[in-house]
């Protein structure tokens, strides 16, 4: 089991950073360079008191972020469904927000994620991208249509959300429907599933986020899954991993099938506790319903930071620490750190992006 193990952790972190072997017939080969830039963190912060209830109204001063223990400056603000905008553009004392280009410097395409410039920052970081992966294994023979019918009115009350897709999986993953802003597209996608293999849970996340990573912007994956994976080669620590050092936020609605399994229990709550997101155990159709509900309700209240990192030569886990200013009594969730993905080439070797 350790070398299996040991195997697929390999492999994983071969295809995840491109590595190139190289020619070994000849000593004048060049050997390809990596380095570790990371332009922009961005968070999801959900901030409740002690009944559980969301607290709004906050501002960035509000916040302090740490990275490896050093006090971060935030670049990016929002809340809620707001776009997410530059700290300097929020006017401290009332709220306003001022004009997008007011002071834009002439040339700041080094500053942004993807190159993109002061103008485009608003639109790049607004809204949410959302991916729903749903079991449609032989776990799903029972209360199949109760399931889909949650998915299709979560799907529809996602009225603030920029874009939608609808993934489904069993032994592999199958892209039913791409991201898109149009929900009779994601609503067909849902109706015309079928249950049937056996689950691959873990390695079908794992390409879902991998697909979501791609995106700028609030990433959400919300899975639903009927029971415990049976299928999977990639071990969830590697899935978990990967999300958080792309930003991508993982909800889980399972069901009592899954709970009766410890160990998919403790996995689902380590993972999406791990970025940021939440897992819910329903016991029936009604329930799941209402975990659909419990996570729309999240998003409208996320608070989206992000910061430039501070100079750090610590390549491989970085922690993040957020918390309240002024000794503020609340529950704060969010991701606790991230890798730097590294990028391979002699020439180009600037990751661009967000983290």
């Amino acid at each position: 089991m350790m070398a299996k193990r040991f195997f697929l952790s390999v492999g994983l972190i071969s295809a995840l950073v491109l590595a190139v072997r190289p020619n070994t017939s000849s000593a004048q080969a060049p050997q390809p360079e990596f380095r570790v830039t990371v332009n922009m963190v961005q968070l999801n912060v959900a901030v409740t008191d002690n009944k559980g209830n969301y607290v709004t109204g906050l501002r960035p001063e509000n916040f302090e972020i740490n990275e490896d223990g050093v006090r971060q400056k935030i670049a990016t603000f929002g809340e809620g469904d707001n776009p997410a905008r530059r700290v300097e553009q929020l006017a401290s004392n009332t709220g306003e927000v001022k004009d997008p280009s007011a002071n834009a410097p002439a040339d700041s395409s080094n500053d942004l994620p993807n190159g993109g410039t002061l103008g485009s920052l608003n639109s790049t970081l607004a809204g949410s991208n959302v991916f729903v992966l749903f079991d449609t294994s032989n776990y799903m023979y029972r209360g199949f249509v109760f399931a889909q019918d949650a998915i299709a009115d979560f799907v529809r009350s996602l009225e603030n959300v920029n874009r939608v897709s609808f993934y489904s999986y069993s032994r592999d993953l199958t892209r039913d429907a791409s991201l898109t802003a149009n929900r009779s597209d994601i609503q067909r996608a849902v109706r015309t599933t079928v249950a049937g293999d056996d689950a691959a849970l873990y390695n079908c996340l794992l390409l879902t986020v991998k697909d979501a990573a791609q995106y700028t912007g609030r990433k959400v994956i919300v899975v639903f899954s009927n029971g415990p994976d049976n299928a999977s080669v990639v071990p969830p620590e590697d899935v978990a991993e990967l999300a958080q050092s792309t930003g991508v936020v993982i909800y889980m609605v399972s069901t009592r099938e899954a709970q009766l399994e410890p160990v998919s229990t403790a996995v689902f709550e380590r993972m999406t506790a791990a970025t940021g997101g939440k897992a819910y155990f329903a016991k029936n159709w009604h329930e799941q319903k209402q975990a659909f509900a419990s996570i729309r309700d999240d998003l409208n209240h996320l608070y989206s930071l992000s910061y430039y990192p501070l100079p750090n030569p610590n390549r491989g886990w970085r922690s993040i620490s957020v918390r309240l200013s002024g000794g503020k009594k609340y529950h704060l969730r969010t991701r606790n750190g991230y890798r730097p993905l590294p990028t391979r080439g002699p020439t180009d070797t600037s990751a661009s992006g967000t983290q």
